[in-house]
């Protein structure tokens, strides 16, 4: 059994603002949160934890993207 991901027009307005986020700032919302969606209290601590991972610091961005494709690769993750 799969746990279907869930677009905008099916969740409440705080997950559908952090839809809104995730089209703005990376062009897409990632198929983990989507799927957490079916959980919005899960799913908004997911996004801070996310977001003081991905948004503070001083490594860039794309640098940190980079750091977290190469780990599932070393790890042969198929995700």
């Amino acid at each position: 059994m799969r746990i279907r991901r869930l677009e905008k027009t099916e969740v409440d307005q705080p997950t559908a603002d952090i839809y809104d986020h995730f089209m703005k700032v990376r062009g897409n919302v990632p198929n983990m949160f989507r799927t957490v969606a079916h959980r919005p209290e899960i799913l908004r601590t997911m996004i801070a934890h996310f977001r003081a991972v991905m948004e503070t610091g001083t490594v860039g961005q794309k640098l940190k993207e980079l750091v977290i494709v190469r780990t599932s690769q070393i790890n042969s993750c198929q995700y």
